[in-house]
């Protein structure tokens, strides 16, 4: 659980970083973005530190993470990836290496001893609403295959004030078709 204000996203500029973007902002974070291209961050949506540079390389991250209290990664490839912690035997043969690099970081954070939360989310619907009221499921999938962006952001940033999913890995999603 993070104690303070000061929070770097990555992947601020995909779908579901402009929508945690947006609410950190509102919410009154001191936000910092770690960006390969500044011109995609919308006018409305400014935090209040942009660092050029890419995930990849460790100083720009060292750069973006100096004086955060929490981090949110939102780095995806905007396909549906839920695959990813499957069993090995489940993954199509030429994503095995993606799987087993997937696998590998979750262990070194697991190892790390920090607070962090494994958010597995379904598929993400950019075209769906901010509700708030979403089912998170502790250790397995849930009932839904889809959480918007708006709703996974709200999540994201609703961990920064409870630690009752840290070390956790945790689905979220909501029926969407009852609205």
């Amino acid at each position: 659980m993070a104690t303070g204000k000061n929070i770097v996203i990555f992947g601020a500029t995909g779908r579901t970083g402009l929508a945690t973007l947006g609410q950190a902002l509102e919410e009154g974070y001191t936000v910092t973005v770690l960006v390969r291209d500044r011109a995609r961050l919308p006018a409305q949506h400014q935090p209040a530190r942009v660092v050029l540079g890419d995930a990849r390389d460790p100083a720009a991250v060292a750069e973006a993470v100096r004086g955060q209290d929490a981090v949110i990664i939102l780095l995806g490839t905007r396909n549906d990836l839920t695959f990813l912690l499957w069993d090995l035997q489940k993954v199509p043969p030429r994503l095995v290496p993606v799987t087993e690099d997937h696998i590998r970081m979750h262990r070194i954070l697991q190892d790390s001893g920090l607070d962090c939360v494994y958010v597995m989310p379904p598929h993400i619907a950019d075209d769906q609403p901010l509700t708030g009221d979403y089912t998170v499921t502790v250790g397995a999938s849930g009932g839904s295959r889809v959480i918007s962006t708006h709703d996974l952001g709200h999540f994201l940033l609703r961990c920064l004030h409870t630690s009752c999913y840290d070390g956790k890995s945790v689905y979220v999603s909501r029926d969407y078709s009852k609205d």
